[in-house]
């Protein structure tokens, strides 16, 4: 395989039934490096799988790693991060870019928005933003993987979180890992094996989807095996919150879930 080729990329790495994003962190401060680290890592569905200190071996790795993710600096030693990404794109490597930086001038932000940053956080920083920034990443690679042709809609979801403007797709889930996730009964908890996060992110991702989908579709969209998949699913449908259209065809009838009210 030619690592240099941005379209050999790995495919994400599936841990239990879970994608998990590759992530490349380049920080020239050891300290600074470290929180991003133990943060990143705090966040399902993200591994860390290597590390520079300075812009140049940031793009070296890049070139060789291909990362899903990369979080990057903008003051550094060698080759700042203005630059970093500059080279990044003009080489056509396809990774998508947070920054984590103490520039906070808008000629920087400006550029670092205008090469293809995602998201731009200003030290010093909190574990919840850059958990609210990983999860954004999350949902869009999933949504869009799953997606062929995105309506409108759906695209307002995936750059705002909303289909018009002031008007919520699906309402944000306490962080509690309850049943609320899926806006279920608040004192009924998921049954072992099954996790808040998963079960929000199937139901976000059914409500911008306009068709009944399978548990394979489903599962392609969020990023899970289809058997994990198809246990949510049930779960909804026994709960109330999908309804199962069996749709027949040639050979066996196929189960197709949609939200209720859809």
């Amino acid at each position: 395989m030619n690592l240099t080729d941005p379209h050999n990329r790995p495919e994400p790495h599936q841990n239990g039934g879970q994608v998990s994003y590759r992530v490349l962190l380049v920080e020239d401060d050891p300290m600074v490096q470290e929180v991003n680290r133990q943060f990143v890592e705090r966040v399902d569905g993200f591994r860390i799988i290597g590390t520079a200190s300075n812009g140049a071996d940031g793009l070296s790795m890049t070139r060789e790693l291909l990362p899903d993710l990369l979080i990057l600096d903008v003051f550094m030693p060698m080759m700042d991060g203005m630059n970093t990404l500059t080279a990044i794109r003009a080489e056509g490597l396809q990774v998508d870019v947070i920054v984590i930086s103490a520039a906070n001038d808008k000629q920087t932000i400006q550029h670092m928005l205008q090469n293809g940053a995602i998201d731009y956080i200003i030290k010093p920083f909190k574990f919840e933003r850059v958990q609210q920034a990983l999860e954004q990443f999350r949902s869009k690679k999933q949504s869009l993987q799953a997606i062929q042709n995105i309506s409108q809609q759906q695209l307002d979801y995936l750059l705002f979180g909303h289909t018009s403007p002031g008007e919520p797709v699906i309402s944000p889930a306490p962080a509690s890992p309850s049943i609320q996730a899926a806006g279920l009964a608040a004192s009924e908890e998921l049954p072992k094996g099954l996790q808040a996060i998963t079960l929000k992110q199937i139901v976000q991702f059914l409500s911008v989807c306009s068709t009944p989908l399978s548990a394979e579709e489903v599962a392609e969209g969020v990023g899970i095996a289809r058997v994990t998949a198809r246990r949510y699913l049930d779960y909804l449908e026994k709960h109330g919150q999908v309804r199962l259209d069996l749709q027949y065809g040639v050979g066996r009838p196929v189960n197709k879930y949609i939200l209720n009210g859809k």
